[in-house]
């Protein structure tokens, strides 16, 4: 495994495990055991999630040493705020069965984020959490968290994948010295991405699959990632990165992919802020 060292000294594995659309706790929890036997040290979850406590029980019953487990989750737009976050960080906790947290993010832009922020520098200093940081914030939200706190976050984890691909956004993060996570590594399959020419052509060159050229490609970019499968295969092809190492003239050509768009929707879309404002019940 590779690390990345975080802007507060902590080590976070560049690869790791996501959870995203799991939330069948059976599942969820063989998934991430599978992950941590074939070697993932990095698993990430969230409130949004519904599966924190699957990935808690998970962890336990791995028999890896917590030490070795980097465990991320997320605090909801419906609980943002300084009383909130406590008491949704507590909720988090006690699901995941933790009594430290390697890393805990403002899961969305939106609602009191600077009282969420104070409520996590205060459990950044109490030693509960050992990094925090945010998710899907563009430069401008993250420049006005750092210039009112005193904490700047020690991650970004944002839609980052070949046909969006966050250039003028990693540079951003790597001169505010915060690392860049990708989420939607493989776009969640749109763009026929597995079926892609040029990122095909570059596998067979490799012997390697398309997945496993996008994780390199990420890797390469000193951009953590945390591609999801609750497929057995699936789960030790994307671990198997680590024996291949893509050319200078694959990394310049793969960029020609880029859309600068998102894939998704757009965080500054009116309408996308209210839907996202308004869920509730999530943790």
């Amino acid at each position: 495994m590779q690390y990345a060292v975080l802007n507060n000294g902590v080590e976070m594995p560049l690869l790791g495990f996501g959870v995203f659309q799991v939330p069948d706790q059976a599942e969820c929890q063989r998934s991430v055991l599978e992950a941590l036997r074939v070697g993932y040290r990095l698993i990430d979850t969230a409130a949004a999630y519904q599966n924190e406590q699957a990935v808690g029980h998970a962890i336990r019953e791995s028999g890896v040493p917590r030490s070795e487990v980097f465990v991320t989750t997320k605090l909801w737009v419906e609980d943002a705020g300084y009383e909130k976050t406590k008491r949704a960080f507590d909720r988090s906790m006690q699901r995941l069965g933790l009594d430290v947290l390697d890393l805990y993010l403002i899961h969305q832009p939106y609602g009191d984020v600077h009282g969420s922020w104070r409520a996590m520098q205060e459990l950044l200093r109490e030693g509960r959490a050992r990094a925090i940081g945010v998710s899907n914030f563009h430069p401008d939200r993250v420049m006005d968290l750092m210039v009112h706190n005193e904490i700047k976050p020690a991650v970004n984890q944002i839609e980052t994948h070949p046909f969006h691909q966050q250039v003028e956004a990693q540079q951003f993060l790597r001169e505010s010295g915060i690392l860049h996570q990708s989420w939607g590594p493989f776009a969640e399959g749109k763009r026929d991405i597995f079926k892609n020419e040029l990122l095909g052509s570059i596998a067979t060159r490799h012997g390697k699959t398309i997945a496993q050229v996008i994780l390199r490609w990420l890797l390469q970019r000193g951009i953590v990632s945390i591609p999801k499968s609750v497929r057995k295969e699936r789960i030790a092809e994307n671990f198997d990165i680590f024996d291949f190492e893509l050319r200078a003239d694959e990394m310049l050509i793969i960029p020609s992919l880029d859309t600068k768009t998102s894939s998704f929707f757009d965080h500054r879309d009116p309408k996308m802020v209210k839907r996202l404002g308004e869920m509730k019940g999530i943790t």
